[in-house]
């Protein structure tokens, strides 16, 4: 470890209360107590967290041992490569834990350039990669460097996370990366290698399927044996320790101080100029030099506003860690670097975060005080909270701080960071000296484009939908063999082998029985759905327009919404005789929007003039996603209109009940002949539009003209009970409750899946996982009619069990099982959840 770590007495391991209580072990070497502690998350997915006394994320730590064992691991990577191979590396660090940490392993390379993943998507940047992090409470990374090649060369690839546990993220980025730039050397660094054996079995092979070599390097190797119920123990563990916590006493948050701004002294730091805050978008050794060189001048005129102050935080902000983390380091050596307060003024380092961890003030818990506040960095998914852990003293006087520097970049100076229970608030309450120090935000150069952008397709040449009805901001790709087994993509989905996006399942052709069973459900609800599509539209036209000339422009989220949106473009049409634009794009969850297509609607028309529309709502995810991807492109509202929204997730809906859409019942002959969206990093570029097949060979079973005509003809019988629903919510309160994502999550831990993603609910949705998913049951709520007759008769044909239940939100739940396995099957044979 690097003798500037603090060198305190031990008396217990700060996993010690964990371990008594829950039976959590560490097996290993003796340094592994001296690296790792442990808490309990606050997340449905995993009971435990491994907690770094070196990261400098949760736990405050001296900087130079934070920056120098990630130093050291780029020094050993170094020794391992040679000295021309590490002269061809590219160092990847994950975020947001292991940003800092990945940066400091670059230095100890020399000469790599970094960058690290973010959860931040910036205008002007395409993504040349993402990934998902299933465990994780935020699990959407998207690499975004301003040089596109710069993963684009032969040398070796450097992979850096604060620890190893299944080595599955790690693996799903090189699986991903390799496939659009293949090398033949990576080499995985961690703090600590908590593989299993058979996951390092996995590694191996997975080496040798992928023809490249594969190493990994540590500081520490082990292993954290869990019994088998830790997870459910673990939760009512949480919820016990929450439910006894005391309420802050007055004074204790920003409401009870009073609505008054902190008292933080603002320093400036005179960053140079045109310098990355961090490598968000990649880090040259170029950049380095330069930051060298101005760090001791930074130190200097944060040492001059320390009034004298003995204890010193330098708090980090999220992914912002490298920077802060080098200037705390650079602040120590200007002080004098002593090793405890009694010799001198001692800097320490940590950072915020976004991860909810229970917080026990006991000594052997890892994480003893939290600070909770808002995010302030407007952040891609909208507000949430934030927390600084072990920056309050709690019981303890001896740890209190007499002076806390927080570093933030540009984006997070806003509002927030400044307001009453904002973080700056919250630390103003635990320390004597509040500085803050804003650092830049950088943003890249606009990107040149090699090609102009590409126009909508239109019918008949692309789906059976009339030209004018509606544009595809897609690319065809029919050309393209996509599909896959329902049962083989559903095991690459589970096991994080492959997006559910970058193939298509085998389009479900309907029997007599079903096909007979859909038209008399459209006959029985054509007027209803009639009268939510008269209602949404009208709200929107009401609501969403700006004054003449200006005008609506529908784009709605292939494919589900491309009916609806077909429909609203109509009643607009037949009621007021306004021709509507109308367009469809992609949107993938897990990837975001189209942004090609986003780029289109802005070059074309008013972003302030589009609506999205969507079909209905489940659990919100999309309603999410869309916000995510949105919040870097100005002028485009994120707020969705639905037809229905039984997810309470919306506020501009024609319905909120749970009932059968007909074009919820098939697939691409409900929806113009058209695919799911693919999004494959092989067939999609940077200036592409998302793909899609065109099924012209199912044109004989097409039932998309037929739904839209059955529907319309109903426009006029509705019109009066529209205008009643429209008048009715114009005074209702209809500000999304979330219900749905409620439920979701209930459901998900009632029945032991512990995977938001693996429950679908509402008829829609249900109606996916029968015709598209391996399904494991189906809950339907009890005296459930002929809305779902259509569902029990897929499930029946399935072999899948429909289980009645009460106190339903939904009129039916799918659910996938998380332990898919393709050798067992139902009774017609067909793959089900083991």
């Amino acid at each position: 470890m690097d003798e500037t770590m603090e060198k305190t007495k031990r008396v217990v391991w700060t996993g010690d209360w964990v371990a008594e209580r829950l039976g959590v072990s560490l097996s290993g070497g003796d340094d592994l107590p001296e690296l790792l502690g442990l808490a309990l998350r606050r997340n449905p997915k995993r009971a435990h967290l491994l907690v770094s006394n070196v990261l400098g994320k949760h736990v405050p730590q001296r900087p130079g041992a934070v920056h120098g064992a990630g130093y050291g691991l780029g020094r050993r990577v170094r020794e391992l490569l040679g000295d021309e191979a590490a002269a061809r590396a590219v160092v990847l660090g994950y975020a947001e834990t292991a940003t800092g940490l990945g940066h400091s392993v670059a230095d100890g390379l020399a000469l790599a350039p970094y960058l690290h993943s973010t959860r931040r998507p910036v205008t002007g940047v395409e993504q040349v990669g993402g990934f998902e992090e299933e465990h994780s409470h935020a699990t959407s990374h998207l690499l975004l460097p301003e040089e596109p090649d710069l993963l684009a060369g032969d040398g070796p690839l450097v992979l850096v996370d604060d620890e190893f546990s299944t080595g599955r993220t790690v693996l799903n980025t090189i699986k991903a990366l390799h496939a659009r730039f293949p090398r033949d050397r990576y080499v995985v660094v961690a703090l600590v290698d908590m593989r299993s054996d058979a996951d390092r079995s996995h590694l191996e092979k997975f080496a040798a399927e992928l023809g490249a070599r594969v190493d990994l390097v540590s500081l520490a190797a082990g292993g954290v044996r869990l019994p088998a119920d830790v997870l459910a123990r673990g939760q009512e563990l949480v919820a016990a320790h929450e439910a006894a916590a005391p309420s802050p006493a007055p004074g204790r948050n920003g409401e009870a101080r009073g609505n008054r701004r902190a008292d933080a002294v603002r320093v400036g730091l005179d960053w140079p100029a045109g310098l990355p805050d961090g490598g968000r978008h990649g880090f040259t050794p170029a950049h380095r030099e330069r930051l060298e060189a101005a760090l001791p001048a930074m130190a200097g005129s944060l040492a001059d506003h320390l009034d004298g102050a003995r204890r010193i935080l330098v708090l980090g902000n999220e992914e912002l860690m490298y920077a802060p983390v080098r200037i705390a380091e650079a602040l120590d050596t200007h002080l004098g670097a002593p090793a405890t307060p009694d010799e001198g003024a001692a800097v320490y380092f940590s950072t915020t975060t976004r991860s909810p961890v229970l917080a026990v003030d006991d000594p052997g818990y890892a994480i003893r005080t939290r600070l909770s506040f808002p995010a302030h960095d407007r952040p891609a998914d909208g507000p949430g909270e934030r927390y600084a852990y072990n920056v309050a003293a709690g019981t303890d006087p001896a740890r209190r701080f007499d002076a806390i520097v927080a570093v933030v970049d540009s984006q997070g100076d806003g509002p927030e960071l400044h307001a009453a229970g904002g973080l700056l608030d919250r630390l103003a309450e635990h320390t004597d000296r509040l500085l803050l120090a804003v650092i830049p935000s950088y943003t890249p150069q606009e990107q040149a484009r090699s090609m102009p952008l590409p126009e909508p397709l239109r019918g008949p040449a692309f789906s059976s939908y009339a030209a004018e009805e509606v544009g595809w901001l897609l690319q065809d790709l029919s050309d393209v063999t996509l599909e896959a087994p329902t049962e083989e993509r559903e095991e690459a989905i589970q096991s994080g082998g492959a997006h559910y996006a970058e193939s298509l399942p085998v389009e479900y052709q309907p029997s007599e029985q079903y096909q007979a069973l859909f038209h008399s459900a459209l006959e029985t609800s054509a007027s209803r759905i009639a009268r939510a599509v008269g209602t949404v539209t009208e709200t929107v036209l009401a609501e969403r327009s700006r004054p003449a000339p200006a005008r609506p422009v529908l784009v709605s989220l292939a494919r589900a919404g491309t009916p609806v949106g077909v429909l609203m473009r109509r009643w607009a049409l037949h009621a007021h005789g306004l021709d509507l634009p109308h367009y469809a794009v992609s949107i993938v969850r897990g990837r975001g929007i189209d942004t090609t297509a986003l780029r289109w609607l802005a070059a074309h028309h008013d972003p302030a003039d589009v609506v999205f529309v969507d079909g209905w709502t489940g659990k919100g995810a999309i309603t999410r996603e869309l916000a995510q991807a949105l919040a870097d492109f100005p002028g485009f509202d994120p707020r969705i209109a639905v037809l229905a929204d039984p997810g309470g997730c919306v506020e501009t809906y024609g319905t909120r009940d749970d009932f059968l859409i007909p074009s919820a019942c098939l697939n691409s002959t409900v929806s113009g002949l058209i695919s799911r969206t693919v999004l494959r990093d092989d067939l999609v570029g940077p200036d592409d539009f998302h793909g899609a097949k065109f099924y012209r060979e199912l044109a004989t079973a097409d039932a998309s003209g037929a739904f839209l005509d059955a529907v319309s003809a109903r426009f006029d019988e509705v019109a009066d009970a529209v205008a009643a629903d429209v008048k009715e919510l114009a005074a209702a309160d209809r500000t999304p409750t979330w219900e749905g994502w409620a439920a979701v999550e209930r459901i998900s831990e009632e029945y032991g899946i512990h995977d938001v993603n693996l429950v679908k609910p509402g008829v829609g949705e249900t109606t996916r996982v029968l015709l598209r998913r391996v399904p494991w049951k189906i809950l339907a709520q009890r005296g459930a009619g002929a809305d779902l007759d259509h569902v029990r008769l897929l499930a029946e044909q399935r072999g899948v069990p429909v289980e009645e239940v009460d106190e339903l939100p939904y009129t039916c739940v799918g659910l996938i099982h998380p332990r898919f396995t393709r050798g067992a099957t139902g009774a017609d044979g067909k793959a089900v959840a083991s």
